[in-house]
């Protein structure tokens, strides 16, 4: 599945991707975009991109960039 396929899908079949086919990376809190309150949620990779879930599970947000920081482990291998 493309993240172009994903935006297609309704929003049920969203969730239903989400749980059956992605994997749960963290926990997460997206910016607003008016620079207001952030959103509580959780991040999965879901084939080649990532998607944001919103705790009350209205927000289904995919994205090709991966919103969260590397790993410390990662880091520490990389000096």
């Amino acid at each position: 599945m493309t993240i172009e396929n994903f935006k297609e899908l309704p929003h049920l079949k969203k969730l239903i991707e989400l749980k059956y086919s992605a994997e749960l990376l963290g926990s997460y809190l997206r910016n607003a975009e008016d620079g207001g309150t952030k959103t509580p949620g959780d991040i999965y990779a879901l084939h080649d991109f990532w998607v944001f879930l919103s705790e009350d599970e209205k927000l289904i947000i995919p994205t090709r960039r991966n919103p969260l920081p590397p790993a410390k482990e990662e880091e520490e291998e990389s000096k």
